[in-house]
């Protein structure tokens, strides 16, 4: 069944992307990241010399710092900061530059909904900027479950409001970049889906997550599509934007 949404966006019809590199003189990587009216920049310094206590000195570390628009750092954004250091360094090669730490600065811009996914988006792409080793790219997006059961892609701040729940779904720019050979089965069945991240907030049914996880990989090729073709521009010298 078909909604209605406030921009007349279809249910599977993300917002306008937008990114940008390369914007911050002083730090080592920068990119902007704007998915409609949802904006984030992010900022890499380092690799530095030395971890924090507790941390691997035989591996890189990476280190997460989140920057709302206004008002303090709450639960809300120490959450945000965790999600995104685990996803980041799954990502990221932490052999190459051993005792060493990176620090990623996410600062909120404008949160107009799809905010962590916004953020992920933009931390790789600044990663990226930084000439940071990674295994692979990842995209984030997020899928959210109306009371009906219908699922509607990158909602708005609005949106989100209204929903019953939502997930937060990182997937890698391939399959195969994060299944190790030979584990593209699992008992005789096909593994259509390399999950980074999950994150789901709210409660769903075991065929709503599911439906979500599908909707969600599809879009991820979209993303995925986008941030590539950005790469490439701005490689040349051309900002990147999609509708």
């Amino acid at each position: 069944m078909e909604i209605d949404r406030p921009d007349g966006r279809t249910q599977n019809q993300l917002r306008p992307l937008a990114c940008s590199r390369n914007i911050l003189n002083r730090a080592h990587g920068s990119a902007r990241w704007s998915q409609g009216d949802t904006i984030v920049l992010a900022a890499v310094y380092g690799p530095k010399a030395g971890t924090k206590k507790n941390e691997n000195p035989e591996k890189a570390s990476i280190e997460v710092i989140w920057k709302p628009k206004t008002g303090q750092v709450g639960k809300a954004e120490k959450e945000y900061e965790l999600i995104l250091r685990r996803t980041l360094q799954s990502i990221c090669v932490l052999t190459i530059n051993p005792n060493t730490t990176t620090s990623v600065t996410l600062q909120v811009v404008n949160d107009d909904g799809s905010l962590l996914p916004c953020a992920i988006n933009a931390a790789c792409a600044a990663l990226v900027d930084a000439g940071i080793p990674l295994k692979h790219l990842a995209v984030a997006i997020c899928c959210s479950l109306t009371g009906s059961g219908s699922v509607v892609l990158d909602p708005s701040k609005l949106e989100e409001q209204k929903m019953e729940a939502f997930m937060y779904l990182v997937f890698p720019n391939s399959v195969h970049s994060v299944l190790p050979e030979g584990s593209l089965h699992v008992d005789g069945e096909p593994m259509e889906h390399g999950i980074i991240t999950s994150v789901t907030h709210g409660v769903m049914s075991v065929d709503d997550y599911l439906h979500c996880l599908e909707r969600g990989h599809a879009a991820s090729a979209r993303i995925s599509d986008f941030l590539r073709r950005s790469l490439q521009s701005q490689a040349l010298g051309n900002p990147s934007k999609a509708a």
